[in-house]
């Protein structure tokens, strides 16, 4: 699947809008038939969360089925292309109708889908679609759900928030990201995959292509762009549905976070001597990997400065929104740093693409968030690797991406079945699947102290991540008993293991406008002086990676009695104003300059 783009021979005409709503609390929706249209209830912005645009009508906690409807016009010029429709993300499970016939469905939030509707539409009139979108979570599911008894039978009934969830953010509903209708030619293109490799001052792209039939006389032609420049042409016969070959790039600009050179990459499918279609790939050369204790960028080692973040702003819930985009970039810019992590699902692609041109580092992860492996079932395995699958099948061509999180924080309730055989080859299948389906990037699992140094995570991962709050949720107030324990952890670890080690979340819950001349929590003195006793310790150790800080900005979470409506942990607030601690930051990271 392929990002929507217009070209002269693709058309994309975004959905995005007011919609009109309903919510099916009591599963009326199918046996009443609401796909053939219904009686709305409200107007709702897609994209966008419906929890706060539409908490006065009581939806802020609503969990359960929402329905959505709008129509749309194909216009004329389109009548001989194929038609597509095309989610940005729907969070969590999505039944797609058009004109009252069913086009698909689609499991899993944060990734796109997509469904050929050519068969579905009428030119002549107005289109009917009509969604039926799901944020209810099971033990099946990617995430996974939790239940009021799942908290009595762990004896946590006081850990239990409102809407109950075992990850700590708020899980929003909703149609997230664009809708988009697609006109593609009869023949085109479907799926596009480069690996890039270095080879001296040379860079060399491996390309694959698949098309969505087998014709005769199929060719490929591709030209390669430096800035406006034509640097390259080349042309490949199809095999079967595919292409494949590479191109080689004399004295190649690599990609990095100091110069994030983009090539231009054209493919123009040929069928009987005469382009039918075309697709166009920004992407840039560049190589990941590991040697010994070192995580290495075009053979030269890195160091992460970032921050773990979160999809989460006023209003907007996880709607995606371009200007916030351009906002926290900017930020990440000023504070000085070159990374993030896309905890805890995968982003917008248009978040990834931007990271792409402005050169930061992505740690992108899959939304298996919390695994609980007392009720972890076959199914949740299966839709672990689906999910897998997608996010590496969306995000593989971006320079910006380099590595996968395959989880984050499993075990975290301290089940036994998390230290299980069952809990090894779970793993272990679920580390091999991503690394078929791309070897050019290491893997790794973001863990919590929990299951201790024998946690599955550490062995079937190629570095190590760790998430702690020694100074926070442990040892909280004594810094120094508590980076005393912190930097034994650390020096345990690699001495066990042998990876390299990114901590990929530290920090501790700040309310903006609290001070103290002494260590005390919530205050805005405190986070800056707990962040920088973690730089201290993290910065003298050779084996590690980096420092991402937990969180980028205050974010909403379920009602819990540990939360002020949001958790805290932002070095900016969720409107993005700075606190305390952003400024000592900036001055540390930037230090060198």
């Amino acid at each position: 699947m392929l990002y929507p783009q217009n070209n002269r021979f693709r058309t994309t005409i975004d959905l995005s809008g007011f919609w009109q709503i309903r919510s099916d609390a009591n599963d009326d929706g199918l046996k009443n038939e609401w796909f053939h249209g219904f009686t709305p209830e409200a107007e709702i912005a897609v994209p966008g969360s419906w929890n706060e645009q539409l908490s006065e009508l009581g939806y802020m906690n609503y969990v359960g089925k929402m329905w959505y409807q709008t129509r749309f016009s194909v216009p004329d010029t389109l009548r001989e292309n194929r038609h597509f429709l095309h989610f940005g993300s729907a969070d969590f499970h999505a039944l797609v109708w058009v004109n009252g016939n069913f086009a698909g469905e689609h499991s899993g939030g944060y990734l796109p889908f997509e469904f050929d509707i050519s068969d579905l539409t009428e030119s002549a009139k107005d289109n009917l679609l009509v969604v039926c979108v799901d944020n209810l979570l099971t033990h099946d599911t990617i995430p996974q759900g939790i239940t009021e008894e799942n908290f009595r039978e762990f004896n946590k009934e006081r850990d239990q928030s409102f809407p109950s969830t075992v990850f700590d953010f708020f899980a929003y509903g909703g149609i997230h990201r664009p809708v988009k209708l697609i006109g593609m030619p009869q023949s085109h293109l479907q799926k596009i995959r480069l690996e890039p490799v270095i080879s001296a001052a040379d860079g060399i792209l491996k390309y694959r292509a698949e098309i969505n039939v087998s014709p005769r006389n199929a060719r490929l032609e591709l030209a390669l762009f430096n800035g406006e420049n034509c640097i390259m042409r080349q042309q490949a016969e199809a095999s079967g549905e595919e292409f494949s070959g590479e191109l080689k790039i004399e004295n190649c600009k690599f990609w990095s976070p100091e110069n994030p050179h983009l090539y231009r990459l054209r493919f123009t499918l040929h069928v009987n001597g005469e382009a039918v279609d075309e697709y166009f790939l920004e992407t840039g050369v560049r190589e990941i990997r590991i040697e010994g204790e070192k995580l290495l960028l075009n053979g030269r080692p890195l160091f992460l400065k970032g921050f773990g973040k979160h999809e989460d702003f006023d209003v907007l819930g996880k709607g995606l929104s371009h200007p916030v985009i351009v906002k926290d970039f900017q930020l990440m810019k000023w504070i000085g740093a070159n990374s993030f992590r896309t905890s805890h699902y995968p982003y917008a692609e248009e978040i990834i693409q931007m990271a792409d041109r402005m050169g930061f580092l992505v740690v992108d992860e899959v939304a298996a968030v919390s695994l609980n492996f007392k009720y972890v079932t076959g199914k949740t395995l299966e839709n672990h690797k689906q999910a897998i699958t997608e996010l590496i099948g969306r995000d593989c061509n971006h320079p910006s991406v380099i590595a996968w999180s395959i989880a984050n924080e499993p075990g975290i309730w301290g089940e036994e079945e998390a230290l299980s055989d069952y809990a090894r080859k779970y793993w272990k299948e679920i580390y091999d699947h991503s690394k078929s389906l791309d070897v050019s990037r290491p893997v790794t699992l973001p863990t919590c102290p929990r299951l201790g140094e024998e946690d599955p995570g550490y062995k079937f991962v190629d570095f190590i991540s760790v998430n702690r709050y020694w100074g926070w949720y442990e040892i909280p107030g004594n810094l120094e008993e508590a980076g005393n324990f912190f930097r034994k952890e650390l020096e345990n670890l690699y001495e066990k293991y042998k990876k390299p080690i990114l901590v990929t979340e530290f920090g501790a819950d700040t309310i903006e406008g609290e001070h103290a001349t002494y260590p005390q929590l919530f205050t805005e003195e405190y986070q800056a002086i707990l962040i920088q006793t973690y730089f201290d310790i993290i910065e003298s150790l050779p084996f590690m990676a980096g420092e991402h800080i937990w969180n980028f900005a205050d974010f909403r979470t379920a009602q819990h009695h540990r939360r002020l409506v949001l958790n805290k942990k932002g070095v900016f607030t969720r409107q993005r104003q700075p606190k305390v601690a952003a400024f000592s930051i900036r001055k540390h990271w930037l230090r060198e300059k």
